[in-house]
């Protein structure tokens, strides 16, 4: 394991999703602090400055007491790695399961963490392959799943009937 990777297995998805709230503040209202952190993670302000020591301490963010917080270079590296995966795991799951936007925003925050690079690369191959579709909608064969969710039935596959139809004898 390289010493990037160990440094980053260290930091919990607590953690994680600190760096993540602090990035999307900055974006949204220009600053992060310790109380709109606290009202945006729904957690006791005396945590936030806890978890605000720690990821100081690791070099990922600058905290003055009373302060706002920023994200180091590396922090900001961290938390947009972590909101890449969020952003692409809502993706999925409410583009291609067509999963209720606010319950795949709950799930994404838990697998963000948890999902290994190789599969995330795959993933997101896939969102971008189903996206990119030639008709520019959604593909036969993603239709043909939602029908078999709603009904529990699958749909005939077209591509084996054509292969039937053009076998010797038949």
């Amino acid at each position: 394991m390289s010493v990037k990777a160990a440094e980053k297995r260290k930091l919990s998805s607590n953690m994680e999703d600190y760096l993540e709230a602090i990035a999307v503040l900055k974006k949204d209202e220009g600053v992060a602090r310790v109380r709109d952190i606290s009202r945006l993670l729904d957690v006791k302000k005396p945590s936030v400055t806890g978890a605000l020591s720690v990821l100081s301490g690791k070099g990922l963010i600058v905290h003055e007491r009373y302060g706002y917080v920023d994200l180091t270079p590396k922090g900001e590296k961290v938390a947009g790695s972590v909101k890449k995966k969020h952003d692409m795991l809502v993706r999925f799951l409410t583009r291609i399961l067509d999963v209720d936007p606010r319950i795949a925003a709950e799930d994404a925050c838990r697998m963000e963490h948890t999902i290994s690079p190789q599969t995330f690369e795959k993933l997101t191959g896939f969102i971008e392959f189903v996206e990119t579709c030639p008709t520019g909608d959604r593909p036969d064969w993603l239709k043909g799943f939602d029908r078999y969710f709603k009904t529990g039935r699958r749909p005939k596959c077209k591509i084996r009937q054509a292969g039937r139809k053009t076998k010797p004898g038949k």
